[in-house]
C-alpha cells in the first residue's frame, strides 16, 4: 500500500525562496504587512496540520498519530529555523517568534495527550482493534471480509468484559476508576464509534463481500460500544439518569497550566495570576461598598445589588432593552472619538433569542459572530428557573455586557480580524479576544459610561466576575477547587444566580474552551490597560489611534501587541518578561 506522502513538502521548500513584501509603513505599524515567507508558513502549517486531522482523526488516539505530528511539528520548525530572523521586519519577527512559540507548544501538548491517555489505558483496551480498522481504510490498505468480522467479533468481547468490570469501587474482580477517568474515556469511545462508523460506512452496499461477513457482527459491536459509553456515563454522573449533564471536568495541572502559559506569553505563573485575580477582585468589592452606600445601603453590597437585581424588563422586552443600549453605546464612542467603527460592521449586526438548553451553558448575552444572543426566560423554564434569568439579566447588567459584545467589544473585533492580519488566527487567544472587551469594560468605566450608581453596581459585578473567573478556574486546574464549591464562590462572593453560576461552571470545567480561557478576560484586559496608559497615557498615540491599531494585528498575545507598538527589541531567543 502506498504509504501517505509527508505533507510539509511545500513548508520545507519556503525556506529558499525569501521574498519580503512591504505595503507601506502605516501598515507595518499595525501589524498587517504581508510576509512573505514567514505568513505563508503560517498559512501553509495551518492547512497541512487539518489535512493531517482529517486523515488521522481530530483526537490524537495512536502512537503512529502523535508519532506523525511530532514530525510534522519538527519539519516545520527546521523550516522556521532556516529564515534569515535579521532580515525580517518588526511585524515579520513577531510573526517569527509566535510560530515558533506555537510549534514548542504543540509538541509538548503531544506528550500531556499520551500521558492522559496512558491513565485511561485499561478502560479502552480496546483501542488498538478499532484504530486499526479505521486506518487501514483512511490509508486504503486490503480488507479481507471474514477476518474483518472475526476481529469485530473479537472487539465486542473485550468492550463486553470491560462493562462488566468498570465500577467507581474496586473488589470482587471490578476494574476500579473515577468519575473524572470515566469521563476521559467516554469522550474516546464516542470518538472510537465515530470513526469505526466512517470506516464500515466505506464499504456496506458496496462490497458484497463485506455486507455479507461484517453487517451482522458490526452492529453487534454498535450496540455494545453504546451501551459501554453509557456505563461510563452512568460512573460520571453517579448512577443518576436524566437531568441536566453532571458537573465533571478534567483538571489539566500544574505542568500543562505552565506550557498553556508560555504559549501565551505571560511571564507569570498561576499563583501569581491568582494573586492578581485576587486583588482585582478586593478593588470590586470597594467600588462596590461605595456604589451601595450612594444608594442608600451603607456599605452592604449584597442588598444594593438585590435591588439592581430586581430592575429587569418584562417578558418580551429584552431585544428591544438590547438594541437601545447598542445605539446608546455607539454614540459614547463617537463623541469622544475613541475607535473607528465602519459603516459595514454597525449595519450587520443582529439579535437572536438563546432557547432553554443553549441557556444551561450560556445564561447571559452572548457573541456568535455578527448576532448577539440574547438570554432571557423562555416559556418552557420552571418559575425559579424563570425569575432567576429575570435577575440575571436584569437592566444593568446588560447595559454593561452590551458592548462587551457587539460595539466596541467582540463585533468590532470579529469584523476587523476578518479583513486584516488573518494568517494570524492561528495564534487565537482569549488574552486578545476577551481582554480587548475587558479593556473597554474597565475604559468606560473609568469614561463616566456608567451614569447612576445602580449602572456602576452592573459594571462592577461583571468585573467582580472576570477576577472571580481567575480564582475559580485556576484552582479548579490546580486541583485545589471541586464543581460545587467553585459555583459556592460564584453566587456567595459575587452575587450570580445559582443558575447562572452553575451554567458558567459547566462551561469552564468542560473541553470546549482552554483551560486558561477563563483568565483571559480579566489578565488580558490589565495587559491592554497598561499598554494604554505607555501609550496613549503618555501622548505616544491618541485613544482612536490605539484601538484602530490593536485592532488590525490580529488575535495574538498582548506581549506581541505591545512589541510591535513601542518597537521593541526582539531577538531569535525572545521570552516573555513583561511585568504589567
Amino acid at each position: 500500500m502506498k504509504r501517505f506522502s509527508p505533507l510539509v513538502v511545500a513548508v520545507l521548500g519556503l525556506a529558499g525562496a525569501l521574498s519580503w513584501t512591504i505595503l507601506g509603513s502605516a501598515q507595518e505599524e499595525a501589524g498587517t504587512e504581508r510576509f512573505g515567507s514567514v505568513a505563508e508558513l503560517i498559512e501553509r502549517f495551518e492547512t497541512d496540520r487539518n489535512d493531517l486531522a482529517r486523515f488521522y482523526g481530530y483526537q490524537v488516539l495512536s502512537r503512529s498519530h502523535s508519532e506523525r505530528l511530532e514530525e510534522f511539528y519538527d519539519e516545520s520548525m527546521v523550516s522556521l529555523e532556516k529564515i534569515d530572523f535579521e532580515g525580517l521586519s518588526q511585524a515579520g519577527r513577531v510573526d517569527y517568534l509566535l510560530m515558533r512559540h506555537r510549534l514548542e507548544y504543540e509538541k509538548k501538548s503531544l506528550a500531556t495527550n499520551r500521558k492522559k491517555l496512558a491513565e485511561i489505558e485499561g478502560l479502552i483496551a480496546f483501542k488498538k482493534g478499532v484504530l486499526e480498522l479505521y486506518q487501514g481504510y483512511r490509508q486504503r490498505g486490503p480488507m479481507e471480509a471474514r477476518p474483518t468480522a472475526e476481529k469485530l467479533v473479537g472487539i465486542r468481547k473485550a468492550v463486553s468484559a470491560l462493562k462488566g468490570k468498570v465500577a467507581l469501587e474496586d473488589g470482587g474482580g471490578k476494574l476500579a476508576t473515577t468519575a473524572v477517568l470515566a469521563l476521559r474515556a467516554q469522550k474516546v469511545v464516542g470518538e472510537l464509534q465515530r470513526q469505526l462508523d466512517g470506516w464500515y460506512r466505506f464499504y456496506v452496499g458496496f462490497d458484497p463481500d463485506f455486507s455479507w461477513w461484517v453487517k451482522q457482527p458490526y452492529g453487534e459491536l454498535e450496540t455494545e460500544l453504546e451501551a459501554y459509553r453509557k456505563k461510563l456515563g452512568e460512573l460520571v454522573t453517579g448512577g443518576k439518569k436524566g437531568g441536566e449533564a453532571p458537573l465533571v471536568g478534567d483538571p489539566i495541572g500544574a505542568a500543562a497550566l505552565a506550557n498553556d502559559l508560555a504559549v501565551e506569553m505571560l511571564s507569570y505563573s498561576p499563583e501569581e495570576l491568582l494573586a492578581i485575580g485576587e486583588q482585582e477582585f478586593s478593588w470590586c468589592r470597594s467600588e462596590m461598598k461605595k456604589a451601595a452606600a450612594e444608594m442608600g445601603f451603607g456599605n452592604d453590597w449584597v442588598k444594593a445589588l438585590e435591588k439592581v437585581k430586581e430592575d429587569f424588563v418584562p417578558p418580551g422586552e429584552q431585544d428591544d432593552l438590547a438594541a437601545e443600549i447598542a445605539k446608546d453605546a455607539m454614540k459614547f464612542l463617537n463623541d469622544r472619538k475613541l475607535v473607528t467603527v465602519p459603516d459595514l460592521c454597525e449595519e450587520t449586526w443582529y439579535l437572536k433569542m438563546l432557547g432553554k438548553k443553549q441557556q444551561e451553558t450560556l445564561p447571559y448575552a452572548v457573541y456568535f459572530g455578527q448576532a448577539i444572543g440574547i438570554a432571557y426566560p423562555t416559556d418552557e423554564m420552571s418559575l425559579e428557573k424563570k425569575l432567576m434569568s429575570l435577575r440575571g439579566n436584569n437592566r444593568h447588567f446588560t447595559r454593561a455586557v452590551i458592548p462587551h459584545e457587539l460595539i466596541p467589544g467582540h463585533h468590532l473585533q470579529r469584523f476587523m480580524a476578518a479583513r486584516h492580519a488573518t494568517h494570524r488566527g492561528i495564534f487565537r487567544t482569549p488574552f486578545y479576544v476577551e481582554g480587548w472587551a475587558l479593556h473597554w469594560e474597565m475604559l468606560l468605566y473609568d469614561l463616566n459610561y456608567p451614569r447612576t450608581p445602580e449602572e456602576r453596581i452592573g459594571m462592577l459585578f461583571w468585573r467582580s466576575h472576570r477576577c472571580a473567573r481567575i480564582i475559580v478556574s485556576l484552582k479548579f486546574h490546580l486541583g485545589q477547587m471541586t464543581p460545587q464549591e467553585m459555583i459556592a464562590f460564584l453566587v456567595n462572593e459575587v452575587g450570580l444566580e445559582e443558575s447562572g453560576a452553575t451554567s458558567e461552571v459547566r462551561r469552564y470545567i468542560g473541553d470546549s474552551y482552554s483551560p486558561l480561557y477563563q483568565c483571559g478576560y480579566m489578565i488580558g484586559g490589565l495587559q491592554l490597560r497598561a499598554l494604554y496608559k505607555q501609550t496613549v497615557g503618555e501622548g505616544k498615540m491618541t485613544p482612536r489611534e490605539f484601538h484602530d491599531a490593536v485592532l488590525k494585528m490580529g488575535p495574538v498575545p498582548i506581549e506581541m501587541v505591545r512589541a510591535t507598538l513601542l518597537k521593541t527589541p526582539l531577538k531569535r531567543d525572545y521570552r516573555a518578561s513583561w511585568g504589567f
